[in-house]
């Protein structure tokens, strides 16, 4: 399906394998956008449109209001990769007529949640027609990511409500409406990867069912990506608010509480993990039972030193979690699942989080499975606003599945063989060591996706010199300096805003 395709990678590098998994989609960190030209005539129109409605008796101002509205959403549907279903499924939606931006972009995310919802029941009625339990573990995979696809667009609709007499979007929802519109795509694709992966005789049915929900995230994103320069042609300004002194060091959202809590360094935990029996618990899954599902504060989580050979997964559910150890090579989590024992790749991390908020301090992560397991996942990150400060993840192939929304990492090491830190995050790695491991003899491909952008910016050491660096279309040996600005935390990630409240040291820009 091309919509799908559209949002690829590259897949596994050896073609023998290639031919017996499939296909194993690797997608370089990026943030998704979609860039098409604002067809300025179209929505001058439309607003003359608008004019005319006044100025007509009765019977004409209906068929006038009528067209203006037609055109509008014609205008703002000019700027998707799928002009025709967005156009047809928003004015399917529009009872009102209206030729607001905004409200037309609410009615894009509307037409998502809707075709999602009914794509999210699709696992379960699958799962009753297979006995095969490879398959259904590719099913669950489905249901869990299909799910928070639903609560993504929740979010995008909800965060769209404002307070009496307030119509204007700020510039931070549209960097969290996009985030969670890419989000809501990968998650499709991740569904896609676990059925294909596991040689489900599903995939196509799934792909024909998801065509309507990737073409209708792939409108939204595009309009979102768009609407300021959209709102900016009609007059209405967009509203980004600033973070001003005394308050700087933290964005508008974190309570008083919670600052102080942070800025007095590592907290009082809630609950201590020992394995020796001398804390609150001897799991860390024990710990994480005590959290309250989407709390706004703080749940702590001191682990001691020692080696935890559990696998823990913290749903979206689970909100605002910190967890700190005694250092990254004393306070350890272990496993070793792997795709080659039968388990999806999604599902084979040591540690998985996905609800925002996550931060982690001084602790390692480790899949011990070995390269001749081939994916082996050390940590799974999909959690929006995670932070994640000298830690290490340690694996062979896919140690770090950076998989969706906005993440930081600082002084943090990540060990592997290839295709080690994948995923489709919006994520900064500053002061860093990527280290690779001896692959198997075969794992030797290095064909990037025709997409990639692969650039170097005042590089110093050893390695710095780009004479021998590889001949790719996408590859930037110098890049100036307005360039690599935009992959910086402040820009990439918007990380002014949030980074601050955790404490953790960043530089924002250049």
């Amino acid at each position: 399906m091309d919509t799908i395709r559209s949002f690829k990678g590259y897949g596994k590098v050896d073609p023998a394998e290639e031919q017996a998994f499939r296909r194993k989609t690797r997608k370089r960190l990026i943030i998704l956008t979609v860039s098409v030209v604002l067809l300025l005539v179209v929505i001058i129109g439309a607003v003359a449109g608008t004019l005319i409605h006044k100025r007509n008796n009765s019977n004409d101002s209906d068929v006038q209001g009528s067209n203006s509205a037609a055109q509008s959403i014609k205008a703002v549907c000019s700027q998707t990769l799928y002009p025709e279903s967005c156009y047809r499924s928003i004015s399917d939606l529009d009872k009102n007529g209206t030729s607001d931006p905004e409200e037309l972009l609410k009615l894009s995310l509307q037409v998502v949640l809707n075709s999602l919802s009914e794509l999210s029941s699709l696992p379960d009625g699958f799962e009753k027609m297979t006995t095969n339990e490879t398959v259904r573990k590719a099913l669950n995979v489905c249901q869990t990511v299909l799910d928070d696809a639903v609560d993504y667009l929740r979010d995008s609709i909800s965060s769209m409500e404002v307070n009496s007499g307030e119509k204007l979007l700020t510039g931070t929802k549209i960097d969290d409406l996009k985030t969670w519109l890419s989000t809501a795509i990968t998650n499709q694709e991740t569904c896609l990867d676990a059925l294909e992966e596991m040689n489900s005789t599903f995939v196509t049915e799934t792909k024909s069912r998801m065509q309507n929900s990737t073409e209708y995230a792939s409108n939204s994103l595009a309009i979102v990506s768009k609407i300021s320069g959209i709102l900016g042609k009609l007059n209405i300004p967009i509203h980004r608010k600033l973070l001003s002194e005394p308050e700087a060091e933290f964005p508008e959202w974190v309570s008083g509480g919670v600052r102080r809590l942070l800025q007095t360094g590592r907290p009082t935990p809630n609950v201590t993990v020992a394995g020796d029996g001398t804390g609150d618990v001897r799991t860390i899954r024990e710990a994480i039972a005590m959290v309250k599902k989407k709390d706004t504060s703080m749940f702590v989580i001191y682990i001691k030193a020692g080696v935890y050979t559990e696998n823990v997964v913290l749903d979206k559910s689970f909100w605002n979690v910190m967890i700190y150890g005694d250092g990254k090579d004393m306070s350890i989590v272990s496993g070793d699942l792997n795709f080659v024992d039968g388990t999806p790749t999604f599902s084979t991390a040591t540690f998985a989080v996905a609800g925002k908020g996550f931060i982690a301090i001084d602790m390692g992560f480790k899949n011990t499975a070995g390269a001749a397991k081939h994916q082996a996942v050390a940590f799974r990150s999909g959690s929006d606003f995670s932070v994640f400060y000298r830690c290490s993840f340690d694996a062979f192939q896919d140690t770090l599945y950076a998989h969706s929304n906005r993440q930081f990492y600082r002084e943090c090491d990540i060990t592997g063989t290839i295709d080690f830190i994948f995923g489709n995050a919006a994520v900064v790695f500053q002061n860093c060591n990527i280290l690779p491991r001896q692959p198997l003899a075969n794992q030797f491909g290095v064909d990037p996706p025709a997409s990639i952008f692969y650039g170097e910016y005042m590089n110093t050491g050893p390695g710095a010199g780009v004479d021998k660096r590889v001949k790719w279309a996408g590859y930037k040996a110098n890049l100036a300096s307005k360039d690599a600005s935009r992959f910086t935390v402040g820009s990439f990630i918007e990380g002014s805003m949030w980074l601050p409240k955790t404490t953790v040291v960043f530089d924002s820009s250049l």
